[in-house]
């Protein structure tokens, strides 16, 4: 008896679709009539939307299905496509690398949007917007603070942290209450279900009454005592 082993099949070119789908494709590459071909690559295309519906929220995405179908067929498939067909040197162009940020974050626990927010709040004229803004980027650190230190923090720390981050600029005073943040450890559900089956297993054998107390006891005549 042969066993067909996924090892000596060949090597599938777009996994996600399948091998019954690549083979499909092998098919449709052979067949001589190229109105045969149009209609059985349409129908392959509407299969592999259907296998990969997530490329539906992809743009074009039937432009997408298309050219994963010439790549499945290795750019052999003969068919009339409403889109340009791919070539073997397009998919071999690498993406330009986008680069990393090179900007240094004074204090990384507050993060680049604080500093670019304090930047902002010192470009604004207005002076009652200005004072929301500053409050509020205030409020916003102390908050992160605590999220990445979590514990609390003095909100002289903050206004202190806030004064160095706008070189001076930007000051509040020193009196103010900032937003109350305290840090909440995550609570383990499943702990707290069992502690509470446990309670009511307890408040269940609190509750119940011995019967067999009420009971009149009988003696061994069958008479009961009293």
């Amino acid at each position: 008896m042969n066993f067909d082993y996924n090892t000596t099949r060949n090597e599938l070119i777009l996994a996600e679709y399948g091998r019954n789908v690549q083979n499909m494709v092998k098919y449709i590459c052979e067949l001589p009539d190229l109105q045969e071909r149009n209609r059985y690559a349409q129908a392959v295309i509407d299969l592999m939307g259907f296998l990969n519906p997530h490329l539906r929220d992809v743009a074009d995405f039937k432009h997408k299905l298309w050219d994963h179908l010439h790549i499945i067929s290795g750019y052999k498939i003969d068919v009339d496509s409403p889109y340009p067909k791919p070539t073997p040197e397009q998919a071999a162009v690498k993406p330009k690398h986008i680069g990393y940020p090179q900007q240094k974050i004074r204090f990384k626990h507050y993060g680049k949007t604080v500093e670019t927010l304090i930047e902002r709040a010192k470009n604004t004229e207005e002076p009652e917007r200005k004072a929301a803004m500053v409050q509020g980027i205030a409020n916003f650190m102390k908050m992160a603070y605590v999220t990445w230190n979590k514990d609390n923090v003095a909100d002289e720390t903050i206004l202190k942290n806030l004064s160095e981050l706008s070189g001076g600029e930007l000051q509040l005073e020193e009196n103010i209450n900032l937003n109350k943040v305290e840090f909440k450890p995550m609570v383990n559900r499943s702990t707290n279900n069992n502690n509470r089956g446990r309670s009511n297993n307890n408040n269940n054998g609190k509750g119940r009454v011995n019967n067999n107390n009420n009971r009149p006891q009988r003696s061994n005549n069958g008479k009961p005592r009293h």
